[in-house]
């Protein structure tokens, strides 16, 4: 019986949170470690354990006597993960899966092997190495592990940039003529069996690289929707996934589909399925390493989240920015909890729902004065 499952997730952030939110849903017994005591997680399980999931020791003790683990976040110890899976431990997403995917350039190769179209870019050592490629700039320079939420990104314009570039292995990547960027969240099981989510249209902070807004479904050409679906699936058969994905993929102005990265894993590209999807990615997730059949992906209403960053100006009044956002019809808010300040990282996001994007869009306009 479910009751008597032990599921472990490696990190203790939102995402984290919001997977032990559906876990209560199906009767879940749930673990989480995180390096970091006061990681929203630690407040909503009795068994939240503090330490670092790049740590074999620690991600050894820590799934001993559960029955499956997963992730909310790369930056796991891979050797770990399979030493629990020799162990009888179910690991999902595959540690195989993830060390894929935990290195950029890895994860350009894979998928290239695969024949699915990315964005085209070079292995570079350290900021020395870029000067090889001053024909190829400007260019997009991306740490090849570690990098989130915009951090580990920099646009590289002139050589003279390259003094303040990364210096650790990165990627460097053309820099693509973008019209549109999407997201497919893709579940598949052990079984096989696939489902994707509508795509969603990611609108980034051209300052920060972090997603600003994202409307669900994207309103785009039906054909362009069809192929970034085939083509999210053809990415989870290839990694043989089993759990879910976040396939973020760029539409050039030409109207080509190009993969940029993927994260397997809760994303925050599927946060609106919680209010306006059938079965939200939390609930896919589970169903996915549960064995259980996967849930309807349907869109019930379309939806537009809008990521909350601390600002100053929220900082300054916020209990009465939070009151006033509540007061707007089909607006749902998802605090965060985080401890501590830093300006610029997420904290929070809002998913308005409604009956037309048209009618969502005005409301959101209101909400992004409130939190100015």
């Amino acid at each position: 019986m479910l009751e008597n499952l032990k599921i472990g997730i490696l990190g203790g952030g939102q995402l984290g949170g919001m997977l032990i939110r559906h876990a209560i849903d199906l009767g879940l017994s749930v673990s989480v470690m995180d390096k970091d005591a006061n990681a929203p997680c630690s407040r909503y399980t009795s068994s939240f354990i503090c330490g670092d999931p790049k740590s074999y020791e620690a991600v050894l003790e820590f799934g001993k006597g559960l029955d499956v683990i997963t992730i909310e976040m790369e930056a796991v110890n891979i050797d770990a993960l399979r030493e629990l899976e020799k162990q009888g431990v179910k690991v999902f997403p595959a540690p195989d899966t993830i060390k894929v995917i935990q290195d950029k350039f890895t994860q350009k190769q894979f998928l290239l092997s695969h024949n699915i179209p990315v964005v085209p870019g070079e292995a570079i050592e350290g900021k020395n190495d870029l000067y090889k490629y001053e024909n190829k700039l400007p260019g997009c320079l991306k740490k090849r592990r570690s990098g989130y939420d915009g951090y580990g990104v920099m646009v590289l314009k002139t050589v003279a940039d390259i003094a303040d570039a990364f210096d650790e292995p990165c990627v460097l990547e053309d820099l693509v003529d973008i019209k549109n960027e999407l997201s497919v969240i893709v579940a598949r099981n052990e079984h096989g069996a696939v489902k994707c989510y509508d795509p969603v249209m990611m609108v980034f902070s051209e300052e920060k690289f972090v997603l600003d807004f994202q409307e669900a479904p994207a309103q785009l050409e039906e054909g362009i929707l069809k192929e970034a679906t085939i083509l999210a699936e053809k990415v989870a058969d290839a990694l043989k996934l089993v759990g879910i994905l976040a396939v973020e993929m760029f539409v050039t102005k030409d109207n080509r589909l190009l993969v940029n990265e993927l994260a397997p894993r809760p994303h925050n590209s599927g946060h609106h399925t919680i209010e306006a999807s059938n079965t939200s990615q939390y609930e896919q997730l589970l169903r996915a390493i549960l064995g259980l059949p996967l849930g309807d992906t349907s869109l019930h209403s379309p939806s537009l989240m809008i990521n909350i960053l601390e600002t100053t100006a929220l900082n300054s009044n916020r209990l009465g920015k939070l009151q006033q956002l509540l007061d707007v019809p089909g607006a749902h808010l998802h605090w965060y909890g985080k401890k501590g300040g830093r300006l610029g990282r997420k904290i929070g996001h809002i998913t308005i729902t409604g009956s037309t994007m048209e009618g969502i869009v005005s409301k959101a306009e209101a909400i992004r004065k409130i939190l100015n």
